[in-house]
């Protein structure tokens, strides 16, 4: 029996299943054994053929990538937010392969990758949906592309297969630690008190993967989906907008009322409505930082920002530093810092600063062997030339 036969028996079999709570450590064990196979199922095979893939060189501060079904308007906002042009027509599939095209917005670089519609099972890798889906965990945001006369279900099910393949929208990673313990048995610690899972049922799953001799230490109130994504730990936690096209073609009152949901963004490429939203809403959830650099003596330069992000390289000074010169954070003295992040202004702060959007800085080095060993020779050249000029007055 193949995987795939596997994976279908237990979702049948889980179907069936009455949820309460006499069965619910069966299907722990159920949850645990079908995430195991579908991790065995996205392993590349060995030895095999590399087949033709979608990625593309990282490019600019962040990366976005639209999924969605095919013919839903992903070619068309391509071309509006970008000067890439994507090919557009009435036909479903028009787009065969990973077409990027970059944002500039507000001194910052979005690249910004237009992926090939998927269908139902892509995770099991019909239409290319293995190759599209891969794309989406090397991205810092993924725009879910919905027609909005069709788009609850669409949504339900792009959803249901970015979850097959580990990608987790809008959902933080579960703050649990497991550590080998040398003195055996399964010990579990909880900082809160667990309302959705118990320790009967911990040890059930990770007796499942065979992990005998482990300390578990909770500090939230997991579920037994929660504890499985940290005991495979492939998971990838990816920020996700709900984007909403051909709005013309639902009622306004339908509009309104999606328009005020979290991460919801409504818009009309071919009208070309709410774009400007939907770049602002990007940027939110990117979370990139501007930083202005200063020289000593000069203005700031407002023209060439540094762009910090979170998820990347941090937003601390030493971020700057290493975006900079490998070598500088080593050189580093002290920063001045002008802007939000400052108690006051301007204040002197070290590596550990975190920085706020559109803040100056100005770096000062430390002097470096070779320049106290070059002024030290300058000090000693100077002295002799001094007793030079002592002895020839002298002869005078």
């Amino acid at each position: 029996m193949g995987l795939i036969e596997k994976i279908k028996e237990i979702e049948e079999e889980m179907a069936r299943t009455q949820k309460n709570k006499a069965t619910e450590y069966h299907m722990g064990q159920l949850k645990a054994k079908l995430a195991k196979y579908r991790t065995q199922l996205l392993e590349p095979p060995k030895g095999g053929a590399k087949g033709e893939g979608f990625e593309v060189q990282k490019y600019g501060n962040a990366r976005t990538c639209m999924i969605g079904f095919p013919s839903v308007g992903k070619s068309t906002m391509l071309s509006t937010l970008t000067k890439t042009e994507s090919l557009v027509a009435a036909y479903e599939f028009t787009t065969l392969t990973c077409i990027p095209g970059v944002i500039q917005y507000k001194d910052a670089k979005i690249q910004l990758l237009d992926l090939p519609g998927i269908i139902e099972g892509a995770a099991e890798g019909r239409g290319r949906g293995r190759q599209v889906i891969a794309v989406a965990k090397a991205c810092d945001l993924v725009l879910m592309v919905l027609e909005a006369n069709k788009a609850e279900d669409q949504r339900r099910k792009l959803t249901n297969e970015l979850e097959k393949v580990g990608i987790r929208l809008n959902r933080r990673r579960p703050d649990v630690q497991i550590s080998l313990n040398k003195l055996g048995g399964v010990r579990v610690t909880s900082t809160i008190k667990l309302t959705k899972i118990d320790d009967k049922l911990i040890k059930n799953i990770l007796q499942e993967y065979k992990m005998h001799s482990v300390d578990v230490l909770i500090r939230e109130d997991i579920t037994v989906d929660d504890l499985i994504d940290t005991i495979e730990g492939n998971r990838k936690y990816v920020k996700c907008l709900y984007v909403y096209n051909k709005i013309d073609t639902i009622s306004i009152e339908e509009v309104d009322e999606i328009a005020r949901r979290k991460d919801h963004v409504v818009i009309s490429c071919n009208l070309k409505l709410n774009l400007d939203y939907l770049l602002d809403q990007i940027w939110e959830k990117l979370d990139l930082v501007r930083v202005y650099t200063k020289k000593r003596g000069f203005a700031p330069d407002f023209g060439d920002p540094i762009i910090l992000s979170n998820e990347r390289n941090g937003l601390m000074v030493k971020s700057i530093c290493d975006q900079i010169h490998r070598e500088l954070a080593d050189e580093f003295k002290y920063a001045v810092v002008w802007g939000r992040s400052c108690k006051f202004n301007p204040q002197k702060v070290g590596l550990g600063h975190v920085l706020a959007d559109e803040d100056v800085i100005q770096i000062y080095k430390s002097k470096t062997k070779s320049q106290l060993a070059k002024a030290n020779k300058q000090i000693k050249g100077t002295k002799q030339e001094r007793k030079k000029e002592e002895g020839k007055d002298k002869k005078k």
